[in-house]
């Protein structure tokens, strides 16, 4: 069915470091390349992500992607989709653990599904400890956060509220002593009280991939840097106003004084060029 693979915990392609929790799956399904001696990194936040959370998201995913980290996160809607699509985009592997079974009837959420497949194209895996055809639940979902940690060398939590998925998937990676990281949020955003309670309790305060790699021991890669130059003066007005945030269109056109009609044109082939990026929205942010 869907070329969906079970292996028990004695089998020797079962992920080393989940057998070491003492509530490792005693059967595993899986779909695509079961990770083997990867250094995987756990990233997961809330389902309704800010601009903010987006940007932090792509940006310091494809910092540690390009630094030879495999991304495992959980493939929900949100920060999860996020992760998954920038290692997509920049043709990395990335391992996503779900709350249901790996056949595409069960998979959650349905609007993924093309994820799914593109995740496994792109040589990673889907992984979970639910049998074909189990459809998730309020208690399935919660449980394959400790698969997620325990994958992983660490765990960063970008954006989550104090009650949430991702909060279990933190106190996972506690338990199994694993490196916890967060992104810093405002005070006024209740998705930044997750984070920031993590920081004060002892996680490290992320501000860059470097923060990370860091921690981990793990020396990055030298990866050639992108370097776009501006090809006339609307993109370089363009980027000047993107230069601190993501912003929406009308916020572009008004920064730039440019004429609406112009900032469009000049956006679509910015985009197509991959100078920058649509969050969604017509919300742009520089790649």
């Amino acid at each position: 069915m869907e070329d969906i693979q079970e292996i028990s915990i004695n089998d020797k392609s079962y992920p080393e470091l989940l057998k070491k929790i003492p509530d490792a799956p005693k059967v595993l399904y899986h779909r695509g390349s079961l990770p083997k001696n990867e250094n995987c990194f756990g990233i997961v936040g809330t389902r309704r992500p800010s601009l903010y959370g987006q940007q932090a998201t792509l940006q310091i995913t494809g910092e540690l992607v390009d630094a030879g980290l495999v991304i495992v996160s959980g493939m929900a809607p949100g920060i999860d989709t996020f992760a998954h699509k920038i290692c997509i985009e920049k043709k990395k592997i990335t391992i996503a653990v779900l709350g249901t079974g790996l056949d595409e009837k069960s998979i959650y959420p349905q609007q993924n599904l093309e994820l799914s497949r593109k995740i496994i194209e792109n040589h990673g895996c889907l992984i979970s400890e639910l049998p074909p055809g189990t459809h998730g639940s309020v208690f399935s979902f919660p449980k394959r956060n400790r698969i997620i940690s325990a994958l992983s060398l660490g765990v960063l939590v970008v954006e989550a509220k104090q009650k949430s998925g991702s909060l279990i998937t933190a106190n996972y990676a506690i338990k199994q002593k694993k490196k916890l990281f967060a992104v810093p949020g405002q005070i006024f955003s209740l998705n930044s009280q997750g984070p920031n309670k993590l920081i004060k309790e002892g996680a490290t305060l992320v501000e860059s991939s470097k923060d990370i790699l860091d921690v981990l021991g793990v020396e990055a890669e030298k990866v050639s840097q992108k370097i776009f130059a501006s090809e006339n003066m609307q993109e370089q007005l363009i980027f000047a106003a993107l230069k601190e945030e993501a912003l929406y269109i009308d916020k572009i056109i008004e920064k730039t004084k440019l004429n609406a009609s112009l900032v469009v044109t000049s956006l679509a082939l910015m985009e197509i060029s991959g100078k920058i990026r649509n969050l969604g929205g017509n919300v742009y942010t520089i790649v």
